[in-house]
């Protein structure tokens, strides 16, 4: 595109006609650049163009007549001829250096020198377009207005291009957002269809819990009356069978009745370890804890939760006892405790190195009678994930064939 056999209306016409040509996307600004930069290359008949945009005290040449070639395209600012432009917010035209010595120059190989301001449309200069001679030059009004015509778009592409990538930012943190909020919602409509269901579960098991227990009573009550007054073995015998599945399922009607019915706490602050060394004395005396070995790792970690003392003692009573057993005498039990900062909360660790749980059957052991043990029913470890859940807690499982089975209680820290 070279301009000097038209007059200066023309000039502009054909400046304008080639600016229109370029396409301008708001994803491919360095080509966009590119072509702006070997556009005022021919315009001006230029040995080398760039564009250079200057923040602060740096700069960075983002667009080049020759190309870039990957390497470092950052300068300083401060004694540059594109610092000399920004800081005026004008136009620089150097015709030849040899006649018009200055403090700063262009390169030693370069004689002429043209350098224009991007100015975006608030006003501040954010760059420049620049243009090196190795011949001295004559700078005609209509080329340096043509130049500022590039100027000018170029300076809007880059406006539009920050723009674009802000819209791009706010879109993602938006989307984002957009996406926190619906799980919120589900893990909250989920959170209420599950209170409905235990309210009515709730107030079923209460019901048939009553209905059960009286009768329950006055029949243990006769077969307790009348193994008293049995004489033969053989009768007692059966009447003690005849107890205990009695006592037994009187035992199911009450854990029914405290899985079915609202956990509500009595906060207090509980120091994790205390808490579990004192209850370990409780829990080496229990007949399930009988010849085994329970060891307690990391007892100096001091860490507090808020929490239900008696709940508490009740899921690891209950967690301690299924570990227990599940391992032969002699065999070891271990409790580690160990400080998670990045869920800001304790993970309480119960390992056995008993048979492992059956892949398919994890994902079940916290649903209402699930259980691996024949005699079990099955709302030990329900009644464990509802207290601990009730904490803001969470449970985990992890089973496998050499590693045994490790039971993860974690709960929520509190800090003062």
């Amino acid at each position: 595109m070279n301009l000097s056999h038209f007059s200066p209306h023309e000039q502009d016409h054909q400046v304008l006609e080639f600016l229109a040509s370029l396409s301008y996307r708001s994803g491919d600004l360095g080509q966009y650049l590119h072509d702006i930069a070997c556009g005022v290359s021919r315009l001006l008949q230029s040995d080398w163009s760039i564009v250079t945009l200057c923040h602060g005290e740096t700069g960075q040449i983002v667009a080049s007549s020759f190309g870039l070639d990957g390497a470092d395209n950052g300068f300083a600012v401060h004694g540059s001829l594109a610092g000399e432009i920004t800081a005026s917010g004008r136009s620089l035209i150097i015709e030849d250096t040899q006649l018009e010595p200055r403090a700063c120059q262009p390169p030693e190989a370069y004689r002429g020198y043209l350098g224009v301001p991007l100015r975006t449309t608030q006003g501040d200069v954010s760059g420049t377009i620049c243009s090196f001679f190795r011949q001295p030059q004559q700078f005609s009004s209509s080329a340096i207005r043509a130049v500022e015509l590039f100027a000018e778009r170029a300076a809007t592409a880059i406006d539009n291009y920050r723009l674009y990538q802000q819209q791009q930012k706010f879109n993602l943190i938006l989307e984002q957002e957009v996406r926190n909020r619906t799980e919120e919602l589900h893990i909250a409509q989920a959170k209420l269809v599950e209170q409905e269901r235990l309210a009515a579960i709730g107030e079923f098991a209460a019901m048939i819990v009553h209905e059960v227990r009286n009768p329950l009573t006055t029949i243990m009550m006769g077969l307790n009356y009348a193994a008293h007054q049995l004489a033969k073995t053989t009768a007692r015998d059966r009447l003690s069978l005849s107890l205990s599945e009695a006592e037994r399922l009187q035992q199911l009607l009450n854990e029914i009745l405290l899985y079915a019915k609202p956990q509500i706490l009595q906060l207090t602050t509980i120091n994790v370890s205390q808490f579990l060394q004192e209850l370990l004395i409780q829990i080496r005396e229990l007949p399930e804890a009988t010849h085994r070995q329970i060891k307690f790792h990391n007892p100096s970690l001091q860490v507090e939760v808020m929490g239900d003392l008696n709940k508490l003692k009740q899921v690891f009573f209950n967690v301690f006892r299924n570990a227990c057993e599940a391992v032969s005498p002699g065999d070891r039990i271990t409790c580690t405790l160990i400080q998670n900062f990045n869920q800001q909360c304790i993970d309480i660790q119960i390992h056995n190195g008993g048979k492992p749980i059956p892949a398919e059957l994890l994902p079940k052991l916290m649903h209402p009678f699930c259980s691996t043990k024949p005699s079990g029913t099955g709302l030990g470890l329900a009644i464990v994930k509802r207290i601990v859940t009730a904490h803001g807690g969470n449970v985990q499982i992890q089973s496998a064939l050499n590693s045994g089975t490790t039971v993860i209680v974690q709960l929520p820290t509190f800090h003062n």
